[in-house]
C-alpha cells in the first residue's frame, strides 16, 4: 500500500490476481492487529478471512497459534471448501471454517467477514435483540443487520454456519444470540472496519438504556451519507495510522 488512505477506495481495476490477493492478505493481517489494539481476541477468540480472488471457494486466514498483534502475511493459510489446508502452513481455526465458509458462500457479493469476542458486543448479543438508531453509527446497521436467535453458540458444523447465513441474509453484519457480533464486507477493511464501529453501537445501547432513537427517516438520511466511501474502508484506514502506522510491519 502506497498511502493508508488507499483503503478509502476499494477499486480493483487494474489489479491483477496476484496483486489482489495481496492486498487481501496484507488487510488479514492488519485487521488481526487492529483487533489486538482494542484488546480483543487475547484468547484467541476471534477471526477475519478473505475470500481469494480465484480461488473464490477458498479463503485465507490467520493460521491457530500467533498472537494478534504479531499476525504477518506469512502467518495466513489458504482454506479449502471442505476445511483443508489448501496453503500455507500451520493449524487451522476449525470453528472459523464452520463460521466462515458458508457465509462466504451464500454471499458471493462479500469478500471478508470479522468476527471476535469484545466487551460489550458479546453482552449486548446476550439480550437477544436488534440496534436502534440512538447514535451516529448505529445508523450504518439501522435496517441492515440481523439477529440470530439461535442456542448454537459452539458452532461445531456447516450447517451451523449456514443457519448464520441463511440469518444473515444481504445484511451487512448479525447478533449471534449469546455469543457476540460478525460483520461482512467486499473488503477486508469494509468487514473489520464496520466491526469496530458495530462495537461501539452494542456499547452505546449497553450504556444508554433510556436512550431515545431517532426517527426512520432520519436514520436513512444518515446512513445514505455515512456509507458513500465506506463506513467500514474509512473507519479501517484511520485505525491503520493511529495504531500501526507502516502497513507493511505485517510483510516483513
Amino acid at each position: 500500500m502506497d498511502d493508508y488512505r488507499e483503503w478509502t477506495t476499494n477499486q480493483p481495476a487494474g489489479r491483477t490476481a496476484e496483486q489482489e490477493r495481496e492486498r487481501r492478505k496484507i488487510e488479514v493481517a492488519l485487521g488481526y492487529r487492529l483487533l489486538a489494539a482494542n484488546r480483543w481476541g487475547d484468547a484467541g477468540d476471534g477471526h477475519i478471512s478473505a475470500r481469494d480472488p480465484e480461488r473464490r471457494d477458498c479463503f485465507w486466514m490467520l493460521r491457530y497459534g500467533p498472537s494478534y498483534h504479531q499476525a504477518h502475511v506469512r502467518d495466513l493459510v489458504l482454506v479449502g471448501p471442505n476445511g483443508e489446508l489448501v496453503l500455507g502452513e500451520g493449524i487451522i481455526n476449525v470453528a472459523a471454517y464452520y463460521i466462515h465458509y458458508p457465509i462466504l458462500a451464500a454471499r458471493p457479493d462479500a469478500v471478508s467477514a470479522t468476527h471476535v469476542h469484545t466487551h460489550w458486543g458479546t453482552p449486548f448479543a446476550a439480550e437477544v435483540r436488534k440496534f436502534s438508531p440512538i447514535t451516529q453509527e448505529s445508523c450504518v446497521f439501522f435496517e441492515d443487520h440481523a439477529l440470530f436467535d439461535d442456542e448454537e453458540v459452539q458452532v461445531q458444523s456447516v450447517d451451523a454456519g449456514k443457519r448464520i447465513a441463511d440469518a444473515l441474509g444481504q445484511t451487512r453484519a448479525i447478533i449471534l444470540r449469546n455469543h457476540g457480533l460478525l460483520t461482512v464486507g467486499d473488503s477486508v477493511a469494509e468487514a473489520v472496519g464496520s466491526f469496530v464501529q458495530m462495537e461501539r453501537v452494542a456499547e452505546a445501547h449497553l450504556k444508554a438504556r433510556d436512550a431515545v432513537p431517532i426517527s426512520a427517516d432520519a436514520a436513512r438520511f444518515a446512513k445514505a451519507d455515512l456509507v458513500r466511501y465506506g463506513a467500514g474502508r474509512v473507519a479501517f484506514a484511520a485505525m491503520v495510522a493511529r495504531h500501526i502506522g507502516d502497513p507493511s510491519v505485517v510483510t516483513r
